[in-house]
């Protein structure tokens, strides 16, 4: 925990893309007239966000044996209050080693062991649902799946992440194809509308904030295109999912399907990071950023489900970052 003169800065992990989650926290920062730099670290510098950061910093991919240690020498070096991740890989590798950070003096934005396991595998994120009595769709083994599906169905990795290998099986033959590939399930087609559900959860484990959006349109597993939707069924059914989710807290994204006709909704995936497409949620009220902040300094959390706005649209399109060949490592 910083004191009020002692710069807050913030560290995104694995930076990528995500240019609009960094000044998020940057502008977060401005708001609570907090000094602090903004810093990305990425296995690239083929990052746009690492070059919009303050200072960008090249380390392993988390699956390497010297990422702990290298973000760990950085953290200290360069005085990091709080960690931000971004991809799903190195959820259990944060949540591993944060003890470590916290004796550093940083904080890392994950929840509990057991909520990172459970959002990490498929396999486990529907064994769970299932047990807690919580509404999703069936799924299978793709090795063992019987033969008589209700095709099409959908084939994910188990451990998958940002949709690649997400793959419509429309007929036994294309699922023959893939039953001796490891690690995969096949889930039946959910329907109705999808929608990701943005969860704000205090660090006494209470959800503030539950802020809908509703998919319009998707490309390359992100999405492009949604609108915020105030919807009592499913911001209940989110918060009853972090109220039961073991030591749940900080930002998660509940993933559902809801049909109009019947009235069901299927839950099929929980994620424990910022979702990629929080900046709708974020331009409607709800400042996660803000209050992870607040919470991280140990200040009152503003944090409340009434401050975002119903019908905020979201349709994205492509911008740039420019920089030197020479900052790249790009040989020409």
């Amino acid at each position: 925990m910083s004191s009020a003169g002692t710069p807050f800065n913030v560290l995104i992990s694995s930076a990528g893309r995500r240019v609009g989650l960094l000044e998020a926290f940057r502008q977060a920062l401005r708001d609570l007239d907090k000094p602090g730099r903004m810093l990305a670290v990425d296995c690239s510098p083929l990052s746009a966000a690492f070059h919009r950061a303050d200072a960008g910093f090249l380390v392993p991919r988390c699956s390497e044996s010297g990422f702990v240690p290298a973000i760990l020498e950085l953290c200290e070096r360069e005085r990091v209050a709080l960690i931000v991740p971004t991809i799903d890989p190195e959820l259990p590798v944060y949540a591993r080693y944060r003890s470590a950070f916290a004796e550093v003096g940083t904080k890392v934005l994950v929840p509990g062991d057991g909520t990172v396991a459970i959002g990490r595998d498929k396999k486990l994120t529907h064994e769970w649902l299932v047990a807690h009595g919580l509404p999703t769709v069936q799924q299978w083994d793709a090795a063992a799946a019987p033969k008589d599906l209700p095709f099409p169905v959908m084939a994910k990795p188990t451990f998958g992440s940002a949709s690649i290998g997400v793959g419509r099986i429309g007929t036994l033959a294309e699922l023959d194809a893939i039953r001796d590939e490891a690690n995969v399930i096949v889930q039946e087609m959910a329907q109705g509308l999808e929608h990701t559900i943005d969860l704000f959860i205090d660090r006494a484990g209470t959800c503030r904030c539950a802020v809908p959006r509703r998919r319009l349109e998707v490309r390359a597993g992100e999405v492009s295109k949604a609108v915020t939707v105030r919807s009592p069924e499913l911001e209940r059914l989110a918060m009853t999912v972090a109220g039961a989710l073991p030591e749940a807290s900080g930002v998660l994204n509940v993933q559902v399907f809801l049909d109009s006709a019947s009235g069901r909704a299927a839950i099929i995936e929980l994620n424990p990071r910022f979702g990629g497409g929080f900046p709708l949620s974020l331009r409607a009220g709800a400042d996660f950023p803000r209050w992870v902040i607040q919470e991280t300094l140990g200040l009152d959390c503003e944090a409340r489900n009434d401050q975002w706005r119903h019908g905020v649209v979201m349709l994205r399109y492509d911008d740039a970052v420019f920089t030197q060949a020479a900052d790249i490592g790009l040989d020409l």
